[in-house]
């Protein structure tokens, strides 16, 4: 970890920066990858997972049989803890829902808008250290909420060529349509071009690593919408005196255990708080299953400390992190304050992986500063919205002046000329 003390604000463009590989070698492999799966379909994709997840496949199709053993595979506990979770995200996102308006602009001149789904989707998710049924409930439940017709899952599958009983039984559980074997870049080709099994969709949704981000970008070209580009997983940590450093470690570990390419930043302006915090974490990452991941994460991550929650907030809007948790007494004096963030936790009990399973809220999170151009997934990401406008002979002969001396200025005279002939 590095640790800084009263940085100078000329150095915290470097302090903001994320691991990344080089671009240049990821869009060459993400290139390879789109070719190999637009010429051989299904069969690129089989040998993809033998070459990238060791895994041997003879079929990328999840069958009905494996989805229903999966439900007998799962304790009932998690089962309701699952359910739980749907519940609450169902309950967070279904209040999105807006009834439409109309509005008269102008005295027989009605406009209004309503929302359509998009009508076929596909969510990503990641399934190789750490497989994220989770996420499952994050995309596929809004997805449904929002009347997609049809919803296609990608996952990676094991080295046995299985998917883990509990990303099929959340994704049965949430009205998924197909579930597929494949992972990383390649999944997302796959559902960019279409293979003998996977159907093409209309817009990619779900976080991964930097191929995956690096292959939505790219499945762009070809006329897919993509969520936002959600890579590697990241907390900002703002602490004060009164917060407790055993949290904040606990908070810090829990998104540096993703992967070696996570980060995490800790600022507080309390010298105390931050060495304890520092020991705290030096005793929980032990106990850690995934502490090789955590401790490649803590390299490229930093321990700050800050002279005010004001400089503290200015850092960490230029950082516009996936995850922000303000750990400090008077939170809410300080929530105008935040301008750039996915996601934000509110006090000492606000622990980041509330909102990563079960408090209701949307995990899937912009990441890499996107926060600072970017919403999270919601319901309103699985919705396109339509205008509609209708004039009455009244409201043209109201409005048609104006678009006529409007028409005309632009020298666009068949403008003009569909109201003139209309008004005579």
């Amino acid at each position: 970890m590095k640790i800084y003390r009263y940085p100078t604000k000329d150095t915290w463009t470097d302090l903001v920066k994320r691991p990344v590989l080089e671009q240049k070698e990821i869009s060459g492999l993400i290139t390879e990858i789109f070719t190999e799966v637009a010429k051989n379909g299904d069969e690129a994709l089989i040998e993809f997972n033998r070459k990238f997840d060791k895994a041997e496949t003879q079929s990328i199709s999840v069958s009905k049989e494996e989805i229903e053993t999966a439900g007998k595979q799962i304790k009932d506990e998690l089962k309701q803890a699952i359910q739980e979770a749907k519940e609450n995200i169902s309950k967070f996102h279904a209040s999105q829902k807006q009834e439409v308006q109309k509005i008269e602009t102008t005295k027989g001149v009605v406009c209004w808008r309503e929302n359509r789904a998009v009508e076929r989707v596909g969510i990503y998710i990641p399934g190789g250290t750490a497989p994220l049924f989770s996420t499952v409930l994050m995309l596929a439940v809004p997805a449904n909420l929002a009347g997609c017709k049809e919803i296609i899952l990608c996952t990676p599958p094991d080295k046995n060529g299985n998917i883990n009983p509990a990303i099929l039984y959340a994704a049965k559980l949430c009205g998924v349509s197909k579930i597929f074997k494949t992972g990383g870049a390649q999944a997302v080709a796959a559902m960019t071009l279409g293979t003998e099994s996977i159907p093409t969709v209309y817009k990619i949704f779900g976080p991964g690593n930097q191929f995956v981000v690096a292959a939505k970008e790219y499945a762009q070209r070809f006329g897919v919408a993509i969520d936002m580009p959600a890579g590697p997983s990241e907390v900002l940590v703002i602490a004060d005196e009164q917060a407790v450093p055993e949290f904040c470690a606990a908070d810090l570990l829990s998104q540096a255990e993703h992967g070696s390419d996570s980060q995490v930043i800790f600022i507080t302006t309390d010298l105390k708080v931050f060495d304890e915090t520092i020991s705290a974490v030096g005793q929980q990452i032990k106990d850690l299953p995934r502490n090789e991941f955590a401790g490649q994460a803590l390299e490229n991550s930093s321990f700050i400390v800050m002279n005010s929650l004001e400089e503290a907030l200015e850092f960490s809007n230029l950082y516009a992190p996936e995850h922000l948790i303000l750990a400090i007494n008077d939170f809410e004096k300080y929530i105008p304050d935040v301008q750039n963030a996915g996601s934000v936790f509110l006090g000492n009990y606000s622990c980041e992986s509330a909102g990563d399973y079960a408090s209701g809220t949307n995990h899937t999170l912009p990441t890499n500063a996107y926060a600072k151009n970017y919403s999270g997934v919601s319901l309103d990401s699985f919705v396109k919205k339509i205008t509609f406008q209708q004039l009455s002979k009244e409201g043209l002969q109201n409005l048609g002046k104006t678009i006529e001396l409007m028409a005309e200025a632009e020298g666009l005279f068949a403008h003009k000329n569909a109201v003139s002939i209309r008004l005579k």
